[in-house]
């Protein structure tokens, strides 16, 4: 037997599990990643850290064209010194958020999603002072764009049952 006729059983193999499961890709045509693109509209940021998350989720979502369910947030972060030095100085901080979302439908305002996702992102503050902002708001940027990623996840999951 060839090398590739061996990876094309062993391919085959390993989806045949997967067809018997009723598997089906998110993106696939008529599959609920197609179905809610261009089709939620995202509530309007108030914040920097808002506008970061919406910038992400309008990136993997799509702009609303004709939305037919809205989604609301509410962002909450803190921080935590993680590395202390001798003298008190704090070399190392712990940004930590949480982010609670709630999908309703436009036209009845019934719920039809809710649900939180939570995450961390850490940054150095051994620099300058500029360079601890600096590096505290690309932490930030790293927070909002995880807790979007896992958003989109928990929504492209759910969206079976609604979208």
């Amino acid at each position: 037997m060839s090398s590739s006729d061996r990876r094309t059983l062993l391919l085959l193999l390993a989806a045949a599990p997967l067809a018997a499961c009723g598997f089906t890709p998110v993106y696939a045509p008529g599959g609920p990643g197609t179905a809610v693109r261009g089709r939620l509209a995202i509530a309007a940021p108030d914040t920097r850290l808002g506008f970061v998350l919406v910038a992400r989720l309008e990136d993997r979502l799509g702009r609303s064209q004709a939305p037919t369910h809205r989604l609301s947030y509410e962002i909450a972060t803190s921080q935590r010194d993680l590395a202390i030095t001798g003298t008190d100085d704090i070399t190392r901080v712990n940004l930590n958020g949480s982010l609670r979302f709630r999908v309703t439908e436009v036209a009845t305002d019934l719920q039809v999603q809710a649900g939180e996702v939570s995450t961390f992102t850490a940054y150095s503050t051994t620099g300058s002072p500029v360079a601890t902002a600096a590096a505290r708001r690309d932490a930030e940027d790293r927070l909002m764009v995880a807790l979007a990623d896992q958003l989109v996840s928990r929504l492209l999951a759910g969206a079976a049952s609604w979208a």
